[in-house]
């Protein structure tokens, strides 16, 4: 069964994997964080290149009342803390081990030194790099042309990853944490969560979202 939604073309994923990430491990060492483990605050100082390996991260950010805002979810291969190792500044967000991950740590004079001796890394991270705003491109576009169960719908089938004939969100998230990705509100979500349940369009396993068939255009 072929699962399709409000988008018909999924973004592909984009990380590091094979060649590049043994190329980087010779710089690094590893190092597992436990859940709820703050890896790296914002206004930190950028110290490091950081990896994951397996597990999960978030990577969120407080607004001025104390409200977090989670603005993406990190699993293998992908990774963290290169723009603020390329222009100086200091750490836009914070990441937290959403469960227990593995991460590649590469210190700053060491990823500096990778970067010199292998341009192909180089390239390859700027193309993830210009896939990243692509996407928060198209993201802001959808917060201005999409109303609140489309916004949702195409999130969860950015999220979601293939299992056999269906599409699992793997994260286990929070219905706080899916209202702040998509500028709503919790009781919003609920809604429409409870609704896409009670039509069959989806089902919660275990506190994951398990899309079973075509998401409807229109709430």
């Amino acid at each position: 069964m072929a699962v399709q939604g409000v988008v018909e073309d999924r973004p592909a994923q984009v990380g590091l994997h094979g060649e590049e990430l043994d190329l980087l491990a010779r710089y690094g060492t590893r190092r597992t964080f436990a859940k709820g483990s703050v890896v790296v605050s914002e206004g930190d100082e950028a110290l490091a290149f950081y990896v994951i390996l397996s597990g999960a991260a978030k990577v969120f950010t407080l607004t001025d009342e104390g409200k977090e805002i989670v603005l993406r979810i990190l699993g293998p291969g992908d990774y963290f803390g290169e723009l603020t190792l390329l222009d100086g500044g200091a750490r836009s967000a914070s990441v937290m081990a959403a469960e227990t991950c593995e991460l590649l740590i590469v210190p700053r004079a060491q990823f500096a030194e990778c970067w010199t001796s292998f341009p192909q890394i180089c390239r390859n991270l700027l193309h993830h790099l210009s896939s990243r705003v692509r996407q928060l491109t198209d993201e802001l576009k959808r917060v201005a042309s999409m109303d609140v169960y489309q916004r949702l719908a195409t999130l969860l089938l950015e999220l979601a990853t293939r299992q056999g004939d269906r599409l699992v969100v793997q994260h286990r998230f929070t219905q706080q944490e899916l209202a702040n990705r998509v500028c709503a509100s919790r009781e919003m979500v609920n809604r429409i969560l409870q609704a896409l349940v009670a039509g069959g369009y989806i089902s919660i396993e275990q506190r994951r979202i398990v899309i079973l068939k075509k998401l409807p255009r229109r709430w």
